[in-house]
């Protein structure tokens, strides 16, 4: 934990309302999108986020530093919350996929391809074991490094390396398989 942290920290924790507006500031948008990754609806995430920070508040006083940011202790109860909607709803729910993300000037068939694509991933990663599919989306949606995930999930770097490793290769294989299937149901050999 940087200095920095420490003592926003230590502010937010006599109250300072602008340290909590600082660390809200600080670690809201990945927050935001590790929960709209799992959830699949912006509104959800939104709620999820927002109470993400409401319990910070509330229970800032009991955090103690153990060698993990205040990001990975928010992560924990991103993740905590995300579950709990998960069981009351009763079943994953897909994840939909900024309209935005086929490249400008392709046609209607190559962004229905890219889309089907798209769909099959998210899919994919949300059928792996919780931990794997946590890897995957704290390294390539939030974009950190494996020191960091292995911070946020409280595990060795080599830990995360072969959830990393093992939940890659289920991707393969699940995205390997639908394009086999893809092509059989196309009556393509």
């Amino acid at each position: 934990m940087s200095r920095d942290e420490a003592e926003l920290i230590r502010q937010a924790k006599r109250g300072d309302a602008a340290a909590f507006s600082e660390i809200y500031r600080r670690c809201h948008p990945a927050i935001y999108r590790y929960i709209v990754l799992r959830v699949g609806s912006a509104a959800v995430a939104e709620d999820l986020s927002s109470e993400v920070f409401v319990r910070l508040v509330d229970k800032i006083d009991r955090f103690q530093y153990r060698g993990r940011p205040l990001l990975a202790w928010l992560f924990t109860i991103a993740r905590n919350l995300v579950a709990d909607h998960h069981r009351r709803a009763g079943r994953y729910t897909s994840v939909e996929l900024d309209e935005q993300t086929a490249a400008p000037g392709t046609g209607p068939e190559t962004r229905a391809e890219q889309r089907l694509a798209e769909l099959g991933l998210v899919a994919a990663v949300a059928k792996l074991p919780d931990a794997q599919r946590q890897v995957i989306l704290l390294k390539f949606a939030q974009g950190m490094d494996n020191a960091s995930v292995a911070a946020i999930m409280g595990r060795s770097v080599g830990a995360v390396k072969e959830l990393q490793r093992r939940a890659l290769a289920k991707l393969r294989g699940a995205l390997l398989e639908e394009e086999q299937e893809s092509w059989v149901g196309n009556g393509k050999r």
